[in-house]
């Protein structure tokens, strides 16, 4: 067998015919990109999928077989995956025509009555119902694994961090500990339930108002929360817990070990009526009785998160001013550097973080830097690599999704720049992309509006010509927390999973979330403009049946390159939308690089946004 992933294939499907691992002779096990909290971005110790598949990307399942191993990953990743796994992968792309979901894939290809293994703390347990029901159908059983099979065979495995914990000051969260867990109570009272569990690691920190870098970019810490009606518990090594950690969490709250969480959930939840996500892990969920579950999408935790009280709100605003000023900074340093051969993908990556590291309150980026010239940019969620740095060409469109995680909040922009002179397509290409942002920047909607509903504004231009993209329109941005925040979005949806979560989620006042319609050529080049935005109310001469309506604020204030604006191609309000916000970008930003003593930017900036 060839390849760099065989030798792990073999010892992985070893394992198959150990019955001591779930009691079963497997024929199959997924590994998907998860961890016991069901998270996004994983910490080294959790990257099983990666391991076993070589396959980088933030999200994607794999299925191994006694005699086949496939992969699944939706848009972003397809053509990175399709360079990343060696022949002893199939690439499936979800959501793509004629590719089969995993429950159907495994149909066709297992003999009768097989049984599917999975680590039952990495499935969502919605998700693992849907696909045992499924797999039930045909004959064939999905079965919990004692153990993972991935961390048997992984016999360097990095441990589990333990990062310092530190807490966030009371004018950026807005809301004390006491003051969230009342209002959770007042939740759960109406649910009629004792014990409120929460599992995913940014609803504990956020909760608890601490936070912490045991995944990189994503300041959380690994802990679960229990809520009672009297009584407050978190579960995280204690040792982690220093004096002032445990005068700030209160004397109201109990702190147990990581690992006991299991057991508090079987001896005390489980007598009682217990409300628990959906997401939630499916070890987690069977721990409670069925007649004592009480179960929703998500929980009340996530929701209230998503909706930011007007600290967090001010917190983020002066988090973006701040980042902007950095990426103003950056892309005038481009533009002198570029034209001179002196820029690779690394450096400029390198360079937009020593500009973030000169602000106020930065503490880390929010994600690791897209910094993509020409056929780069066409993979989405692209990662330069000193090992295969390239150089920022002036005669190709360089593209940077960048972020930072400030002690204010948390940022997420992209620009995408020429530094020679741009083709008549290139810059038709863009400006449909732009028409698009503006399209959805401008809208007008009513209140709990389902955020995939709005998908669309930012495609029509495209789809005019006949052009597309394969990611999500926009996404949640945390306050100090991840750069993806759940569980409202702006996407139709790569997969069935995310579908579901953008029926379910509605917009309401009060959330942060980007505007990024994009369009990438394979080989050639990426196009992406993102702004993060706030939902507020809008102001309508008519308000039908009492209902309000909503708009978006755009906290984002960044020049979009005018030589990538095909002129023509805009309507009068969509030039009056750009002359505006360069307008905004000029006072907001330029009195701030004026005041910092940043001369040579302000006077970019006053270049970059002159009227088109």
């Amino acid at each position: 067998m060839k390849g760099t992933t065989g030798l792990k294939l073999d010892k992985l499907r070893n394992l198959f015919a150990n019955a001591k691992i779930c009691g079963e002779e497997l024929q199959a096990v997924i590994i998907p990109s998860s961890d016991a909290h069901q998270s996004e971005y994983l910490a080294d110790c959790d990257k099983r999928r990666q391991y076993i598949s070589a396959f980088t990307g933030s999200a994607g399942t794999a299925v191994v077989t006694l005699n086949e191993a496939a992969l699944w990953t939706d848009g972003r990743y397809f053509l990175q995956a399709s360079q990343e796994l060696d022949e002893n992968w199939t690439l499936m792309k979800a959501g793509v025509k004629g590719t089969p979901e995993i429950n159907d894939w495994l149909k066709s290809v297992l003999p009768p009555k097989s049984y599917v293994g999975c680590n039952a703390s990495m499935y969502a347990s919605g998700a693992w119902m849907a696909l045992a029901n499924s797999l039930e159908d045909s004959g064939h059983t999905l079965v919990p694994t004692a153990t993972d099979l991935i961390d048997m065979v992984w016999t360097d495995k990095p441990k589990q961090p333990e990062s310092p914990l530190m807490t966030v000051e009371h004018e950026v969260a807005g809301l004390t500990i006491s003051n969230k867990i009342d209002k959770l109570r007042e939740k759960m009272e109406g649910q009629n339930v004792e014990w409120l569990v929460v599992t995913a690691l940014d609803d504990v920190a956020w909760l608890c108002n601490m936070r912490a870098a045991d995944i990189q970019f994503n300041p959380v810490y690994f802990s679960y929360a229990v809520i009672g009606k009297s009584s407050f518990h978190i579960f995280i090594k204690p040792c982690r817990c220093t004096k002032q950690i445990r005068e700030h969490l209160g004397h109201f709250t109990t702190i147990h070990q990581y690992e006991h969480v299991f057991d508090f959930l079987t001896s005390v939840c489980a007598k009682d009526k217990t409300w628990i996500g959906k997401n939630s892990s499916q070890a987690v969920m069977s721990t409670i009785p069925k007649s004592n579950r009480v179960i929703t999408i998500d929980n009340p935790v996530a929701t209230m998160k998503a909706v930011k009280n007007t600290s967090e709100i001010e917190a983020m605003k002066r988090c973006n001013i701040t980042d902007a000023v950095a990426l103003c900074r950056f892309f005038q340093w481009m533009e002198t550097e570029v034209p001179a051969g002196n820029v690779t993908e690394c450096s400029a990556a390198q360079k937009s973080l020593e500009f973030r590291q000169q602000g106020p309150e930065f503490v880390s980026l929010s994600f690791g830097t897209i910094s993509s010239s020409g056929p780069s940019g066409s993979i989405i969620h692209y990662s330069p690599k000193l090992s295969d740095d390239k150089p920022v060409l002036a005669n190709q469109i360089y593209l940077c999704d960048s972020g930072g995680q400030y002690r204010s909040g948390t940022t997420d922009t992209t620009r995408t720049m020429h530094f020679g002179q741009p083709t008549a397509y290139e810059r038709e290409c863009f400006t449909r992309v732009l028409k698009g942002h503006i399209s959805l920047a401008s809208v007008v909607f009513p209140a709990r509006t389902k955020g995939y509903m709005l998908d669309t504004l930012a495609r029509q231009s495209l789809w005019k010509a006949g052009l597309d993209f394969r990611h999500g329109v926009g996404h949640g941005v945390g306050s100090f927390l991840n750069v993806h925040e759940g569980p409202v979005g702006l996407y139709i949806g790569n997969s069935s999973r995310i579908t579901k979560v953008a029926e379910d989620a509605e917009l309401t006042e009060g959330i942060f979330i980007t505007n990024e319609p994009g369009y990438y050529e394979d080989g050639k080049f990426g196009i992406r403009i993102e702004n993060l935005m706030l939902s507020v109310p809008a102001k309508t001469p008519y308000h039908f049946g009492g209902q309000q309506f909503l708009g978006f604020e755009t906290v984002a204030l960044i020049p979009i390159q005018r030589k990538m604006i095909e002129k023509s191609l805009l309507s009068e309000e969509e030039i009056a939308w750009v002359n505006n916000y360069h307008t905004k970008c000029r006072k907001v930003i330029g009195g701030e690089l004026k005041s910092r003593g940043y001369v040579e930017t302000y006077q970019w900036l006053q270049e970059q946004t002159q009227p088109i």
